[in-house]
């Protein structure tokens, strides 16, 4: 990173229930206030109380894609936070803690300990979270910031509790900012400006407002982290919105209530994690079978089965792959940050409108649960909207058409309405003009069966196995030319790269950064970001390949899952992997050094599979 750039790193660690959401939300108000852009990452367990939380918040006065490798300020409300952090902080870093309950270690030469006598500056205040607001004081004058910010931010944190609360939150802020300044060395950088106010969102809500933004009138979930946050934003928003919110039974009811909607022709969405999209991928076929637009949103975590629920990890690639049975046509996407996947939602929905089939949304715990900060510009509330071939308007030419009417096929099955209207019309496109339910003149049968043109199952028609070629062949005729319809990856960086790595989703990020920092080392390095998996651009993907000296994928992940996807979509084979899967995120280092340890080891010939596990 270059050395001119401002670039903090603020940690702050405890035990769930010591109440680190806060302190973290207020620094994140101050510093987007200053227009500086902002990255956070929140470490924890899956249990109510205790156990061990780990918040990082990397401040830039540019753009900040991961939360880095390095902390400048560890902020501890717990001795467990000491002793397993104290070790990461290097010299003119700073350490603050309550002195009155925890015990440093020792520290590496150039530490700078900042202990609290919480006790002594609040008048032995029993609230134990107290010592939160004391450290906020402390954080604002070691980094030389007017204290008035701070006042004004918990004002606005704790009025709605009452006056009595602002002002103890406010009078123990200011004693941590007074005892700092007369007992603690600043630090020597100063915080910019940025320019204007930035806005501050996680990667649930861009997705959720992506979903209103793209005219989402019905979602329905079932609560599963870490995608519960996409109900969390639907259910406030709902009213204001005109949107219908259903928090449902089971994913299983979720997934067809959601088809269900779509099906009247309502933009409708749901989400889960892998484990509810298990029990999702039957409906997720059957949308396929009827030809219903609707978009499901799975936001990996770790697993199998419950796994570790809130740790992130790309693992749930080749279940969306092989969800639901057969063969049929829907898009996979994964978004590669949280405005990207704002921007996605749209764009998705107007592509399942227009070729009738569903989407599927591939986020992870890091984009759904991080923290990060965006321009409010940069959010289009009101995109381009296209519902594709929907008939809305009444057929005016059916008088002498008896709708309604039934006719025996021999079979002992019921025909469709005979008003001539053929729901899945076998075009020349494949796309087939839909009718909402309900529209005069248009009267046709949709289930989950395989069908004719006109709707009428197929299923029990020993002697007629063309109709059921001719459909499946019509279904993926409109799939051939979908790829022209969304932006192939573009290849960034060096053009005579000695190493192009490739990752896909929310790997984007920390790549980026990877590569600038060996660019800096002389390792000349570029990369291809896959955020489109369903279509894939096979064709742009190997011509980057028969370009590359070395190829290296990275993902988060154990067998390399992408990798294998790309291997069975186009023969093509990279030359080395680096791949992480304890459940955390990768940091800039780590790719570094992978590329470093594969370039060590790759001689003139080229060994396949070498593989950074880190």
């Amino acid at each position: 990173m270059s050395s001119d750039r401002f670039d903090l790193a603020i940690a702050i660690g405890g035990a769930a229930g010591q109440g680190i959401a806060t302190p973290g939300n207020v620094l994140a108000r101050i510093f987007i206030r200053r227009g500086l852009h902002l990255n956070a990452y929140n470490a924890y367990q899956s249990i109510i109380r205790g156990g061990h939380i780990f918040l990082t918040m990397r401040i830039g006065d540019q753009p900040v894609h991961n939360h880095g490798d390095k902390l400048d300020l560890l902020v501890c409300l717990n001795q467990d936070t000491m002793d397993r952090h104290l070790g990461l902080m290097g010299p003119g870093t700073r350490v603050i803690y309550n002195s009155d309950t925890i015990t440093p270690g020792s520290p590496e030469d150039g530490v700078h300990l900042c202990p609290l006598p919480i006790g002594e500056l609040t008048d032995n205040n029993r609230n134990k979270l107290v010592q939160n607001t004391v450290a906020l004081g402390t954080i604002l004058n070691l980094l030389d910031v007017d204290f008035q910010i701070l006042e004004d931010i918990l004002t606005m944190q704790f009025q709605r509790k009452g006056q009595d609360v602002v002002d103890e939150n406010v009078g123990v802020a200011r004693a941590g900012y007074d005892y700092a300044a007369a007992h603690f060395e600043p630090f020597s950088l100063t915080v910019p400006s940025g320019g204007k106010p930035l806005a501050v969102w996680n990667g649930n809500d861009a997705i959720a407002m992506g979903g209103a933004a793209a005219g989402v009138k019905f979602y329905c979930a079932y609560p599963m982290s870490p995608s519960t946050g996409v109900l969390h934003w639907m259910a406030k928003n709902a009213r204001e919105l005109g949107i219908m919110v259903r928090q449902v039974e089971d994913e299983i009811g979720v997934a067809n209530m959601a088809i269900g909607a779509a099906h009247t022709g309502c933009r409708s969405m749901c989400a889960t994690s892998g484990g509810g999209f298990a029990l999702m991928t039957e409906a997720v076929g059957s949308a396929a079978m009827m030809e219903i637009p609707v978009v499901f949103i799975d936001v990996q975590r770790a697993g199998p089965s419950t796994g570790v629920p809130t740790k992130t990890e790309q693992g749930d690639l080749w279940q969306i792959l092989g969800a639901s049975q057969v063969d049929f046509e829907r898009f996979i996407v994964a978004p590669t940050d949280a405005l990207d996947a704002f921007n996605t939602m749209p764009e998705l929905f107007n592509l399942v409108d227009h070729f009738q089939c569903p989407g599927i949304v591939i986020s992870d715990l890091l984009i759904s649960e991080g923290t990060f900060s965006v321009d409010p510009d940069a959010i289009d509330m009101q995109p381009h909207i296209d519902r594709g071939a929907v008939i809305t308007e009444s057929r005016t030419d059916v008088s002498d058409i008896p709708t309604g009417s039934q006719e025996a096929n021999g079979h002992g099955l019921i025909g469709a309405p005979s008003n001539g209207y053929l729901r899945y019309e076998n075009t020349e496109s494949g796309i087939s003009p839909r009718a909402l339910p309900g529209v005069q003149g248009y009267a046709h049968v949709v289930a989950t069966d395989e069908h004719d043109e006109d709707g009428v199952l197929v299923s029990d028609e020993f002697t007629n196995p063309h109709k059921r070629r001719k459909m499946v062949e019509k279904r993926a005729r409109k799939f051939k030319g979908a790829a022209g319809h969304i932006d192939p990856p573009e290849l960034s960086g060096a053009a005579d790269a000695e190493v192009t790595l490739i990752g896909w989703g929310s790997t984007r990020g920390v790549i980026s950064e990877a590569v600038e920092m060996l660019s800096e080392e002389g390792i000349a390095v570029n990369h291809l970001p896959v955020k489109w998996i369903v279509p894939l651009h096979a064709e742009a993907i190997a011509d980057v390949f028969a370009n590359a000296k070395r190829t290296v994928i990275v993902e988060n992940n154990y067998s390399g899952q992408f990798h294998r996807y790309l291997r069975s979509e186009t023969g093509l084979t990279a030359d080395g992997h680096i791949r992480k899967y304890d459940g955390e995120p990768f940091m800039p280092h780590q790719i570094v050094e992978g590329v470093r340890e594969l370039l060590a080891e790759t001689t003139d010939i080229y060994v396949p599979y070498q593989e950074v596990i880190v």
